[in-house]
């Protein structure tokens, strides 16, 4: 299903084009899970993260594989989740500036809501009210009925709400009691905020903190509240009495997640210093370290599913997710801690009782010179190559050197910058601007396109792949059949799509590749699977949504126009011959050395040879032999050119000689003499 944010498609925007390598189907979280939601009565987990992407997981215990299916709606991280309805619904808030509406039994994303302008970092949810709140950097908390967002149709998808202002910065935490009378945010202005809901009457404003406030708890009447903060303390507020009545220094560093039991009496909490401790409310020298994870920690979930709860569920920095068990032991009557140093105590479980293994992510890359491949290296230390330009991977090289096989890979091209990478998901996301979109000319030969009847025609990356993402988008398509001729193709045995012409030629990409067009600022604006480009949908919001630059080349197939190149040509110093006239030259930029011998051997050397010697008898007969005489040979024989005193290689193109060799300012010089058996 495809995403999109209606606006007049006659403004004049800047629109970006964007696309993920990736597998077809993505089974484990990459990069970290920033959200947990777990419905006991199915035993299903959801949980969502920094690779964009919602995922289902059979949390039966012994189920050999437990990945149920992906979710995928969002273009950048998903910061919360929150189940509502008795496990139908499921709300997702993400930095790509939206809150979806997913159905959380079949999977699929019911409605997009694009009020907020900024980050959407937290959710809130009132579960007897089915009422969820939402907030961000944008600074707004926006209040929304849930039965009224299940009910909305792609025609009738307009939503009233209300919101709540007052924050002075971007909020990362967001809470609401169950009876939805109280809500609760916090941000980095280091206070929290408190309003009625029911009237968005500001009620409070509560001091204590000394930095971000990452995560807060109400208990069911709204009479309690619980936050953690970067300033690495657990603050338990009276709201009655409007005060902190107690602060919990159990962690070492900052505090980013919290859950409580159903009784307000004790907290579990973790975060940067990656532990994960149960402390009791009442008597805070009553604590204990559940376990110790790889990494900080961002989320924690309780299994609701008895009392005391039997399991924790911890989500990290890292991609995969435990489960720790909480069975068999009796905090009241614990006295295994310490007054002075949390750091000291011994983990009450050293090995998590369940694993959802995550994937890696690529956390470096290198675009090589031919600009086409990237060499990636991920969390786990193996190595990749990608080619761009057919959108997938081409080869898993394992651990190895990542930088001596960058130089490995070095050719001696130079190939204009015409796409930039993000790493921020994990994947590889390749973004194209129209800016420098179609930069990169190169010739099919050392593009790696042989043609079949020996010519090398210059190819256009950009151009190339923008009519590769839109091959399925019926406006690209050349030439229709008229439904005569469809009648004569299928007599005649051919096939239908005869005259038809898609894509560019030279190379597809995968039809799972997803396709994003994006606002300058990041504002999305539709994404789309590539194969799902010829929908009767998809095909509307594409003719509103693709910009001019794009539809030029994908569309009425006008290539652009190919870069010049300005040079100056000049005998070498020790040829003898004198300075010409500095004539500023002009060419295109992937014209290749030969070509400017040959021309040198035709205009300038011959040339002198000939007014040297006006009146010799053979003079015409050695013009007609010359022009017998293969030139290009002749010049190789008998020409040098140089560039910086370095002596050229004819293949070279001139663009590659001023990147490699000339790198100078200024326009670039070549020079050239006779070669002297």
């Amino acid at each position: 299903m495809a995403t999109h944010h209606r606006q007049n498609p006659t403004a004049r925007r800047k629109v970006q084009v964007s696309y993920v390598i990736r597998d077809e189907v993505e089974r484990y979280n990459r990069s970290g899970v920033n959200a947990l939601q777990l419905d006991h009565s199915l035993n299903r987990l959801f949980t969502a993260g920094r690779d964009s992407i919602v995922r289902i997981w059979n949390v039966s215990q012994h189920k050999q594989d437990p990945f149920i299916a992906s979710m995928e709606h969002h273009t950048d991280w998903v910061n919360d989740v929150v189940l509502c309805c008795n496990g139908r619904t499921l709300i997702s808030a993400s930095s790509d500036t939206t809150v979806k509406v997913w159905n959380a039994h079949k999977g699929f994303c019911m409605s997009t809501l694009r009020t907020h302008k900024d980050y959407v970092k937290a959710l809130a949810y009132a579960k007897d009210k089915e009422q969820v709140a939402s907030a961000g950097l944008d600074r707004q908390i926006f209040l929304w009925d849930v039965n009224t967002l299940t009910a909305l149709t792609a025609s009738n998808n307009t939503v009233t709400t209300s919101s709540l202002s007052g924050n002075k910065d971007s909020i990362y935490s967001l809470a609401m009691n169950q009876m939805g009378t109280i809500i609760v945010s916090g941000s980095t202005e280091k206070v929290l905020r408190v309003w009625d809901p029911r009237t968005c009457a500001k009620l409070m404003k509560l001091k204590g903190h000394t930095d971000n406030v990452k995560a807060l708890l109400l208990n069911r009447d709204g009479t309690q509240c619980l936050s953690g903060s970067s300033d690495g303390t657990i603050r338990l507020w009276s709201l009655g009495q409007q005060r902190c009545i107690a602060t919990y220094r159990v962690h070492d560093e900052g505090v980013w997640a919290l859950q409580v039991n159903d009784t307000f009496t004790q907290v579990y909490s973790g975060g940067r210093d990656r532990k994960v401790y149960c402390t009791d409310l009442r008597n805070p020298d009553i604590r204990v370290l559940i376990c110790e994870e790889k990494a900080p920690v961002l989320k924690l979930e309780l299994d609701r599913s008895a009392d005391p709860p039997p399991a924790i569920w911890v989500a990290t920095t890292q991609s995969s997710v435990n489960k720790w068990s909480l069975k068999g032991h009796n905090f009241r009557m614990s006295g295994d801690y310490d007054n002075d140093c949390a750091g000291s105590i011994t983990p009450l479980c050293t090995q998590p009782e369940q694993v959802i293994k995550g994937g890696a992510s690529i956390i470096q890359y290198n675009i090589l010179n031919d600009k086409r491949h990237i060499l990636t290296k991920d969390t786990n230390n193996h190595v990749a190559y990608w080619d761009v330009l057919k959108a997938c991977k081409v080869e898993d090289l394992g651990t190895m050197d990542f930088d001596e096989e960058i130089k490995k890979r070095f050719r001696m091209l130079y190939v204009p910058n015409w796409f930039s990478v993000d790493l921020k998901i994990g994947m590889l996301t390749i973004t194209l601007e129209e800016n420098d979109c179609f930069a990169a000319w190169v010739s099919a030969k050392d593009a790696g396109f042989a043609s079949q009847d020996g010519a090398d025609p210059k190819l256009n990356f950009g151009g190339l792949l923008l009519q590769a993402l839109l091959e399925h988008w019926p406006r690209t398509h050349v030439g229709p059949m008229e439904d005569d001729d469809i009648e004569m193709s299928q007599v005649n045995g051919e096939p239908e799509n005869r005259v038809v012409t898609k894509g560019n030629g030279y190379f597809l990409v995968p039809p799972h590749t997803p396709v994003i067009f994006t606002e300058a600022g990041g504002r999305t604006l539709f994404r789309l699977l590539c194969r799902d480009a010829g929908g009767e949908t998809e095909s509307v919001l594409l003719n509103e949504t693709v910009p001019q630059w794009v539809v030029d080349v994908a569309v009425d197939k006008n290539m652009p126009k190919f870069n010049k190149i300005p040079f100056y040509l000049q005998p070498h110093s020790n040829s003898g011959a004198k300075t010409l006239k500095k004539d500023r030259l002009s060419a295109s930029d992937m014209l290749q050395v030969r070509k400017v011998m040959e021309h040198v051997y035709e205009k300038i050397i011959n040339a002198e040879t000939e007014s040297q010697t006006p009146n010799s008898p053979n003079n015409d007969k050695t013009r007609e032999m010359d022009k017998e005489e293969d030139i290009a040979a002749l010049a190789e024989e008998k020409i040098e050119l140089l560039c910086q005193d370095q002596v050229l290689d004819p293949n070279m193109d001139l663009r590659t000689v001023k990147h490699f060799i000339w790198k100078s300012g200024g326009d670039l010089t070549l020079h050239y003499r006779q070669k002297f058996p």
